[in-house]
């Protein structure tokens, strides 16, 4: 289903609205979903164990902590999250094999593109609180993202 991230802000004045820092890269450029949240910093393991995982049409938020020095999501693990149900990933940093990434079903929306991975040391937190973008996020409240921003709403809309 295609959100309208204005038309959302029109009818919910409620909801919280993301800093506008991020780009959209995914090939589904409008989704939305239950929250799953990852804390992570040039370390993706817990984001590789988790797009292992069904999905559910949820969509995974990860704190990188903002770092442009290596990305936290590449082809293969987008590709594993659409074969398993997510809907899509906030990151709060890089991606790369943005080229593959743009043309999957899925919704990725992170600060930039970085081409080194990050290391695999196995840090970080899962469904744990973050604090980012002008917004705290907690797991099992939803976000909304499209070409006009990135919303969070502690009930489904």
């Amino acid at each position: 289903m295609p959100y309208i991230i204005p038309d959302l802000c029109d009818q919910y004045p409620n909801v919280e609205v993301f800093d506008v820092i991020f780009n959209n890269y995914g090939g589904k450029t409008s989704f939305g979903g239950e929250v799953v949240t990852v804390k992570c910093f040039e370390d993706n393991s817990l984001v590789k164990e988790l797009v292992s995982t069904p999905g559910d049409g949820k969509v995974m938020v990860v704190d990188g902590g903002g770092s442009l020095r290596a990305a936290l999501l590449g082809d293969m693990l987008a590709e594993k999250a659409v074969k398993n149900g997510w809907q899509g990933l906030i990151i709060n940093g890089c991606i790369r094999d943005i080229d593959i990434i743009q043309s999957l079903e899925l919704g990725v929306q992170a600060l930039n593109i970085h081409p080194r991975k990050t290391q695999k040391r196995g840090l970080g937190d899962v469904n744990v609180v973050l604090r980012f973008a002008g917004v705290t996020v907690k797991p099992g409240m939803y976000v909304y993202a499209d070409n006009n921003g990135i919303i969070l709403s502690n009930k489904a809309l």
